[in-house]
Order: structure tokens, then C-alpha cells, then sequence
């Protein structure tokens, strides 16, 4: 795969979905006067990109605007309809995901590759790159081996080329009953401190099993954060009153 580093990205227009109308948006709507990310992938819904590609972009989304990024685009060989559902499937409210139907800027950036073999046809091959107002500063390309590697397009890589002293979020988890006070003061906790956590809903997501399984309680809240259980509400207002101090 050729890098396009130094060079101006595809001109072309995408056929995106507005208003239940499709709206032409140009290569220029994107990138001119501004710094955007872009990553690129086989498909919607596909394993890597559902589980780990668009996820992380979408969670260090806040990261890389504190770091110059004004936008971060997906990019896939789909069509409006298709990159919208995944969109909302996968709750990516952090990211502009850019239909390539006809897969013209794939080609442009020379990405778009023959997977026939497993039924997709032609689709762009997995890389990222940094766009400052059209020109492509950095460019990370997947290797050209078999199968859908998946080592160097990954929002972290890209986030420590742009800034490798960047603060990342932590990560959070919690869960909640609806209707529990004592939830409601946790969730509070947290947005006031600016920390974004994601809500696993006993009987949607999540059953007083797995919470027995987890942390031995059947009490709610029940908060983790970058992979230690800090416990309920008091526990949480103690962790975070002790990273104060720290």
C-alpha cells in the first residue's frame, strides 16, 4: 500500500443522509481549514471494527480535541443507510461516519482492495490518517498480509503520534438500577468531575448475578474504573476525594 503522506487527499463528494434526504458533502466540506483524523475500515458491523476500531476512536474523541483534532471521520465502503445504523448501533455520537459507497476516495487513496474472497467485494483496507486543511501529515497502514490486520490505525497509535504526553481518559464502568437514588448521585459524581463513564442498566444489560459474580453484593451502585472495583456511592465520593489530594 503506497503512503500518501505530504500529498492532498481525494477530491470527491459523498453521498451522506440528512433529514431522511441525501445531502452532498465534498472533500472540501471536510477538511479544508481544519485538522481532522481519519480512519478507515472494511466494513460496518464487522468484528474489529464494531468491537475495538470505531469504540476507541469514539472514546478518545474528547482526548484528541483537547489536542488540535477538530473532527474524526470513518470512512467505509458502505452506503448512507448502512453507516447510519451502525452509528446508532454502536452509540459512536463522537464521530462523523462518511459513507464511501462507491468506494472513489478508497481508490484515491489507493486503499481500495478486492475482497471478493469472503463476499464484500471491493472495500477500502484498514489504515488512519492526520489531515491538516486537505494535506496528509502522518498516514498509518495496516501491513499488507492476509486476513483484516489491525496493529497500527488504532486510535492510541494515533493519539501518541499527535501527542504522547496526552491524558486518556479513564475507564468506567457502572452499574445502576433504574430508579436508585443512590445511582442517580454516582452518575452525578462523575459528570461534575468531567468523567465520562458507560452505564450497564440491571434487567437491560446486565442481571443481579452478574453483579454477585462481579463484586460479591447485590448493591448498586457498583462502580470500576480502569479495572478496579471502587465499590458504591461513599466508596466512589472517597476515590475521588483521595485523587484530589494526590
Amino acid at each position: 500500500m503506497e503512503n500518501f503522506e505530504g500529498k492532498t487527499v481525494p477530491q470527491v463528494v459523498f453521498k451522506t443522509r440528512q433529514n431522511n434526504e441525501f445531502v452532498d458533502v465534498s472533500t472540501d466540506d471536510i477538511f479544508k481549514d481544519k485538522t481532522v483524523v481519519v480512519f478507515s475500515l472494511p466494513g460496518a458491523f464487522t468484528p474489529t471494527c464494531s468491537s475495538t476500531h470505531l469504540p476507541r476512536y469514539n472514546e478518545l474523541a474528547k482526548t484528541f480535541k483537547e489536542n488540535g483534532v477538530d473532527e474524526i471521520i470513518c470512512i467505509s465502503v458502505n452506503d448512507a443507510f448502512v453507516m447510519d445504523a451502525w452509528k446508532e448501533n454502536q452509540e459512536a455520537e463522537n464521530i462523523t461516519l462518511m459513507p464511501d459507497g462507491n468506494g472513489h476516495f478508497s481508490d484515491g487513496m489507493g486503499m481500495l482492495v478486492d475482497k471478493s474472497d469472503i463476499g464484500f467485494g471491493m472495500r477500502s483496507w484498514r489504515y488512519s490518517m492526520l489531515v491538516k486543511d486537505g494535506v496528509i501529515e502522518k498516514q498509518f497502514i495496516e501491513p499488507d498480509v492476509p486476513g483484516d490486520p489491525f496493529e497500527v490505525s488504532d486510535a492510541d497509535t494515533m493519539l501518541n503520534y499527535i501527542n504522547p504526553n496526552a491524558k486518556k481518559p479513564a475507564a468506567i464502568s457502572m452499574i445502576t438500577r433504574p430508579g436508585c437514588p443512590f445511582c442517580a448521585k454516582a452518575k452525578e459524581m462523575l459528570k461534575k468531575e468531567g468523567m465520562d463513564f458507560e452505564e450497564i442498566t440491571l434487567g437491560k444489560d446486565a442481571s443481579l448475578r452478574s453483579v454477585r459474580a462481579m463484586t460479591g453484593s447485590e448493591m448498586v451502585p457498583q462502580v470500576f474504573i480502569d479495572g478496579n472495583h471502587i465499590g458504591g456511592s461513599e466508596e466512589l465520593a472517597a476515590y475521588l476525594k483521595e485523587s484530589a489530594v494526590a
